[in-house]
């Protein structure tokens, strides 16, 4: 299985570089490959000929999204488009990573991959056009989507409330928004799990469990030993450009049906990702 990963630069990119080491693995980076260019990214997959792509390049800034609507268009759906145009053309399979902000946040139990999406923000509408490219023009494909990102190779959620927790001693985070944290390691195994089967479609695929970002401050702080003067918040205390889902858990239906193991607990993975950072501080931390 030869593999060509677009947006190997990102967090998720370098970690499916990881799971994918054992094959003969194409990484292209951003200033490598810009999806945006329909050539560029016609003659690579023409090159290469890869048998799976991975197309993990995305225009992530929410807040930036509301008013750099072209731009987040432009990577978010035109690129999506070109990468399934091409693998389209050499029988490749295709998968597309997506997001939990194509919803709206209203409900009252995990979405499952068949409910009616609904963006709230730019962002959300620029992957759910994606996500309709995809599926129109590349028969084999797996749209992917996944929330809460975090992981060793970029910017994120952890990494910026310990370095907050350990200058301020102070934090104050909402805790109005319900999510599951999904560490990237465990996304790139699963999805190289994905595409060793021939069980294309949509999956929601995040790590188990639920919380708000004020619970997810406060298990970061206390697993890595942080003494922090940690306050609760809402939205409308923050406010942000973007509207944020107030609800994102999603139900992993189509990957157990498929007969996949769930991903482990977040706090579990939380508990890996923080050792192996260097940043946990004694004790078996597991649960």
């Amino acid at each position: 299985m030869k593999v060509l990963i677009a947006g190997a630069g990102g967090m998720l990119g370098t970690d499916l570089q990881k799971a994918f080491a054992d094959t003969p693995c194409i990484a292209l980076t951003r200033n490598e490959l810009d999806i945006t260019q329909e050539l560029a990214v016609r003659e690579a997959v023409q090159m290469h000929r890869p048998d799976v792509i991975l197309n993990a390049a995305a225009y992530t800034n929410v807040d930036r999204c509301e008013t750099e609507i072209d731009q987040a268009y432009a990577v978010n759906a035109v690129g999506a488009r070109n990468v399934a145009v091409a693998a389209e053309q050499i029988g490749a399979r295709l998968v597309h990573v997506s997001t939990d902000y194509v919803f709206p946040g209203v409900s009252d139990r995990p979405y499952r991959e068949e409910d009616e999406t609904g963006p709230i923000g730019e962002y959300g509408r620029s992957k759910l056009a994606g996500e309709q490219l995809v599926r129109s023009l590349c028969k084999k494909h797996y749209i992917v989507r996944t929330s809460w990102l975090y992981g060793k190779h970029g910017p994120n959620f952890v990494k910026t409330m310990l370095r907050i927790g350990r200058e301020q001693g102070a934090a104050r985070v909402v805790d109005d928004q319900v999510g599951s944290p999904t560490y990237t390691a465990d996304l790139a195994q699963a999805i190289r799990t994905l595409v060793e089967t021939p069980q294309y479609g949509v999956y929601h695929l995040s790590n188990q469990g639920a919380c708000s970002w004020h619970a997810f401050a406060e298990d970061i702080f206390t697993l890595a030993g942080v003494d922090v003067n940690l306050q609760a918040i809402k939205t409308h205390e923050f406010p942000r450009p973007a509207k944020r889902p107030a609800y994102s858990v999603m139900d992993n239906m189509m990957w157990r049906l498929s007969g996949h193991a769930s991903l482990r607990h977040y706090r579990a993975a939380l508990v890996a990702y923080l050792r192996e950072t260097d940043e946990i501080q004694g004790g078996d931390h597991t649960s």
